[in-house]
């Protein structure tokens, strides 16, 4: 008691108004109740700001002759007292005593109000939710789809999504199913392909490296809905847009939008700025989910994102640089033009062949994905010719 009386009194010596208002002390001897005794002690102070009441103390109907109670504001609860929430927190001192000499000493403080959980904001609903399954095998993983199946149509998908990520154990047998649950799911459980499903054997996880591609990557409202869900992506789009305003004369999310009078994708010194950005948000949206790259690489203008997600590039800096990069291109451009085409090189080289030098393949982005350059008028009848 005087260990604990000296505790509180130099406790909120500068805030008198944050005292304990309790010294809840259990006492123990011997064996293992020693090791149970600071435990229940804490018990009992969370069940008493639980219930608002200050329970009795037991059996001490005779307070120690070896403290002076009248120098403190301590003394033994002769009787059970109303406890109830008021302005200021409610805190409690709790001391376990062992007979080997070690003394613990803590304050309990009750929880700050939280406001009840509501149901879910429509507002906030992600438009993709994804269904997260793993097991030790496939079989396994199979019985655990058909388990889920019943829940498709009657649970919550949000809340059965989070619980699946975020209650389960990961396995190397993974499948996602994102919509249409029970379709994915009972083509899941009987082992056959279903739209929106996804499964597959992972191995070792390791280091994660942002890749940021060059022009060709855009697609007419990119990042619109992205920007009406998630307030990381849209602040960061934001950011860009203030970045990028003091070099073009022109709106970012006016250009994405595609609104009237906006310039089009078609200008290279307003696609390039216009993916830069859309690239720099998305880096920040992975790494708001706790994916941190250990590489950053690009193309074009994806070697500005890159630099610019690195640290290398403050975003002015970058916004600066991708602007006046895609100006000068502009200004340096021929009477000629590009187009992406998804075909494999050779079956591009015999297309390209059939113009006479006038077409030529000017880049292999993929095994089934080329660029090729050329006269306008080439390229019109090339694209058609494709379409």
């Amino acid at each position: 008691p005087i260990e604990a009386q000296a505790l509180l009194a130099t406790y909120g010596q500068d805030r008198p108004e944050a005292r304990p208002l309790l010294l809840g002390s259990v006492k123990s001897n011997i064996g293992h109740t020693q090791a149970a005794a600071g435990v229940a002690g804490v018990v009992k102070m969370v069940l008493a700001l639980r219930h608002e009441v200050l329970p009795r103390t037991l059996h001490a109907d005779t307070p120690s002759s070896h403290v002076d109670w009248s120098a403190g504001a301590v003394e033994l609860l002769s009787e059970a007292r109303d406890w109830p929430r008021e302005d200021r927190p409610r805190r409690a001192g709790v001391s376990a005593f062992g007979v080997s000499g070690t003394n613990a000493h803590l304050i309990v403080e009750q929880a700050p109000d939280i406001d009840e959980p509501t149901a879910h904001d429509e507002t906030r609903t992600p438009i993709v939710v994804p269904w997260v399954l793993s097991a030790q095998g496939n079989a396994a993983l199979r019985g655990q789809a058909a388990a889920l199946a019943g829940l498709a149509g009657v649970a919550d998908p949000v809340d059965v999504g989070w619980s699946l990520v975020s209650t389960r154990a990961r396995f190397e047998h993974r499948a996602v199913v994102t919509g249409g649950f029970a379709s994915g799911l009972g083509a899941l459980a009987s082992g056959g392909p279903a739209v929106g499903v996804v499964s597959g054997v992972v191995g070792p996880v390791g280091r994660t490296v942002f890749v940021f591609p060059g022009q060709g990557a855009q697609w007419a409202g990119m990042g619109v809905e992205l920007a009406a869900v998630s307030s990381v992506f849209a602040a960061r789009l934001a950011e860009c847009e203030t970045a990028l305003s003091r070099f073009v004369d022109w709106s970012l999310m006016a250009v994405l939008r595609g609104d009237v009078g906006a310039p089009s994708f078609d200008r290279v010194d307003v696609v390039q700025p216009a993916s830069f950005a859309v690239m720099v948000a998305l880096a920040a949206l992975w790494r708001s989910y706790g994916v941190e790259p250990a590489a950053v690489v690009g193309h074009s203008q994806g070697e500005i994102a890159a630099a610019c997600v690195a640290g290398a590039l403050s975003l002015r800096d970058a916004a600066r640089i991708v602007a006046l990069r895609s100006r000068a291109l502009t200004a340096l451009a021929g009477s000629g033009g590009m187009v992406s085409v998804m075909l494999a090189p050779d079956a591009a080289a015999e297309l390209v062949a059939e113009h006479d030098g006038r077409l030529s393949l000017a880049a292999v982005n993929g095994p089934a994905w080329v660029v090729v350059s050329g006269d306008a008028d080439a390229l019109d009848y090339l694209m058609a010719t494709c379409e």
